[in-house]
Parts: C-alpha cells; sequence; structure tokens
C-alpha cells in the first residue's frame, strides 16, 4: 500500500546512491501490507525523468535533505517494471525483490526469513528488506523476452551572447578647392570731342589750369563661409545567417550476446 501522511516529508527529496549520484526525484513511499512501514520507494528515472523505478528503503537514510539508498543508481535504473498504481502485488513485490537480492542484507534483519510457496523471502510484519540472495536468480523478471534498450541524442539550440558590434562617429579635416568666378573695375581713358553739346561744360574752367580728378575702384573677393547640413542617416542592423556545426557525444545501448547453454552434468 501507499505511503501515509507522516511518510509525505520524503517525497519530493532527490535521491541518491551511496556513492553520492543522482538517481532522480521521489515520487511515492510504498508500505509493507503487513506491518505499514516503509519498504518500497518510486524514483523518477528514465529520459526526462519519464519512468517511475522500484528501490528498496532498506538501509536507507536521509542526509543533507537527500534521500540516501543502499542499491546503486544503475541497479535501480534497471529495475522491472511495475506500474505506478497504488499498490504492489505478491508477484510484483517478488520481481523486485529478485532484482534486489545482492544488495539486501539478510544479517541485518530481524531473524532469518522463511520461504513463500513461490521460493521468495517472506515479508514478516515489522521486518526490514532483507536479502533474498541464496535464491541466485539475476536480472528483473518480466516476461519470456529480453527488451534492449539505447539512448537517443537529442540535440537543440540556445541563443548564447556571441560578440559586440559598435558604430562610431569621427571628425575628419579636408581640403576643398573650387573655382569662383571675380570681377575688378579697371580705368582706361575715354576721350570725346568738343560738340555744341559739352562746350559749356568745356569753357567752365579758366583757360589754362592744372587739375585732378579721381574715381575709385571696386573689385570682388571671394568670401568663403560654411554650413552644415545632414546628408544620410547610417545604423547598425542584424541578420540571422544559418550554417551548420558538428555536434558529438557518447550515447549507450544495449548489446545482445549470444545464448549461453549450460549442459546439466546428469545429461551425460
Amino acid at each position: 500500500m501507499t505511503t501515509p501522511q507522516q511518510w509525505d516529508n520524503l517525497i519530493g527529496l532527490t535521491a541518491i546512491d551511496g556513492d553520492g549520484d543522482k538517481i532522480g526525484k521521489v515520487g511515492q513511499i510504498y508500505l509493507d501490507d503487513a506491518a505499514g512501514q516503509p519498504e518500497w520507494v518510486t524514483v523518477s528515472t528514465g529520459l526526462f525523468g519519464t519512468r517511475e523505478s522500484f528501490a528498496p528503503l532498506y538501509n536507507a537514510s536521509v542526509r543533507d535533505g537527500q534521500l540516501v539508498l543502499a542499491v546503486p543508481e544503475q541497479l535501480v535504473k534497471d529495475a522491472p517494471n511495475v506500474d505506478d498504481d497504488g499498490h504492489l502485488a505478491d508477484t510484483e513485490v517478488a520481481a523486485l525483490y529478485q532484482h534486489y537480492a545482492a544488495h539486501l542484507d539478510p544479517a541485518a534483519g530481524r531473524g532469518t526469513r522463511d520461504a513463500d510457496d513461490d521460493g521468495y523471502p517472506a515479508r514478516h510484519a515489522g521486518e526490514d528488506v532483507t536479502s533474498a540472495a541464496e535464491d541466485d536468480i539475476p536480472g528483473p523478471v518480466t516476461d519470456d523476452a529480453m527488451t534492449r534498450s539505447e539512448e537517443r541524442l537529442h540535440v537543440g539550440t540556445e541563443s548564447v551572447p556571441a560578440g559586440r558590434a559598435r558604430l562610431r562617429k569621427y571628425v575628419v579635416t579636408e581640403n576643398v578647392t573650387t573655382t569662383v568666378p571675380v570681377s575688378h573695375e579697371e580705368v582706361r581713358l575715354e576721350r570725346e570731342p568738343i560738340t555744341d553739346a559739352n562746350r559749356d561744360a568745356a569753357l567752365s574752367g579758366t583757360d589754362i589750369s592744372e587739375e585732378e580728378h579721381e574715381v575709385r575702384l571696386h573689385a570682388e573677393r571671394p568670401v568663403v563661409t560654411k554650413e552644415t547640413v545632414p546628408v544620410e542617416r547610417v545604423r547598425l542592423a542584424t541578420e540571422t545567417v544559418t550554417g551548420e556545426q558538428q555536434v558529438s557525444s557518447e550515447v549507450r545501448k544495449e548489446q545482445i550476446g549470444d545464448p549461453e547453454v549450460d549442459t546439466d552434468p546428469r545429461d551425460n
């Protein structure tokens, strides 16, 4: 049967093995049907924690907020497939005992275990989980077929900072030469004969005298002024360029070896 309320504080803890290797999160606590004591714990294993594996609470302890199991990580991950439905059937308990037989210590239990009719150690009320090593039955018991599993590589991408780009404006000085048309005044002598029209002006002075006439001359010169005008707008933009990159990682897979046949000496 599943855990009562007093054992709920174990649920959600991280389960590790004796070497400190992380196994997974504790899901449920299963109690012995007769004694009502915690006997099994489910731990999330498998890819992304999608599988619930059963592990014994025999010799387990809570240390630094973690549940330390007395069985190694890989043994828990290889545990038989048992439905996490709130109750363990006798056949399911027997399969779990067979799987963990070599790691359950009968010397630490409360007396010697008897054997059930199915040949597996009996579970008495109030006893700890102890060994069924004398049965010498290796591996999980499921059906007459062996499941071969392998790890698959799932590769995704994430966005990470890869650098910075800066746009800087600075001032340079250059010499600009241009041609500007300019004009100036020059003096020339103009002579005109005496006519009736200008005779009075010509006879207005003394007969013989000295005179001086002055004309102001003008010339254009270049005048340089400057103005600042906008010529363009400049900004930084990004674009995504897609390439390919090789990723390598180690994955494990199980192989099925050649069948091993033991010959009974009595057949000879």
